[in-house]
């Protein structure tokens, strides 16, 4: 044999051991179960939204009734009419009462009295002060002014909210929808679809959407406070 030839020899020894190697290896390979590619990261389950107990609301809603119990009672400063509850849409009254806790709502005596509260205490006073939301009645109230085609489309053109987030504004009070509203447009509230929405509205145009909304029937009410010996019962 020449020396070419055994060197030939040599280089295949180790690539037919390899091979040998690989043929054997394949065997156990395909007898290993398939691993499935690691499942995507499920998301977080979402927390059951709380459901409110009114007879607890009631409970501790003694301070609320100072203001929102007593019929036609106003703001001191500034003056303007406070808002009346019943029938509202609890969801929408949860929502408001967490912006006012949590800053998104500017105003001092409601951001000291929700910051007392927790979530359940939250959903708790607002069932309470909904009591039986309205319910739409389908049917339009009449020409709806050209200044509030946009509002219906979601807090309805007999004034009731669409969705439980939206509030009903039927029969609430004229000058606390204009409020509401001038609150939206300069900041106030941090509601950034009414803030844009506002924000194009003029002061007649604001009168003339309050006008409207307070006049739709049925309305919302003021609930009425527990007889006390303070109340004119």
């Amino acid at each position: 044999m020449t020396r070419g030839a055994r060197l030939s020899t040599r280089q295949a020894v180790p690539v037919l051991a390899l091979v040998a190697a690989c043929a054997f290896a394949a065997p156990a390979w395909s007898q290993q179960p398939s691993q499935a590619p690691p499942s995507a990261v499920a998301p977080a389950a979402q927390p059951a939204p709380l459901v409110g107990n009114p007879h607890h609301g009631k409970e501790i809603s003694y301070t609320c009734l100072g203001c929102h119990g007593i019929d036609g009672y106003r703001n001191a400063y500034p003056n303007y009419s406070v808002p009346e509850l019943e029938g509202q849409h609890p969801e929408y009254l949860a929502d408001a009462l967490h912006g006012y806790r949590d800053g998104d709502r500017a105003h001092l005596t409601m951001h000291s009295q929700a910051s007392t509260l927790s979530d359940q205490d939250i959903a708790d006073i607002a069932a309470y002060f909904a009591g039986k939301p309205l319910t739409a009645t389908g049917k339009p109230a009449g020409s709806v002014p050209q200044a509030a085609t946009l509002c219906v489309s979601c807090h309805g053109t007999d004034g009731v909210g669409i969705t439980p987030n939206y509030p009903t504004l039927a029969g609430q009070h004229e000058d606390y929808l204009v409020r509401a509203l001038d609150e939206y447009k300069k900041g106030g509230r941090k509601n950034p679809i009414m803030k844009g929405f506002a924000s194009n509205l003029t002061d007649a145009d604001i009168d003339v959407i309050a006008q409207y909304f307070s006049q739709l029937k049925p309305p919302l009410a003021t609930e009425e406070r527990p007889y006390t010996r303070f109340t004119a019962h």
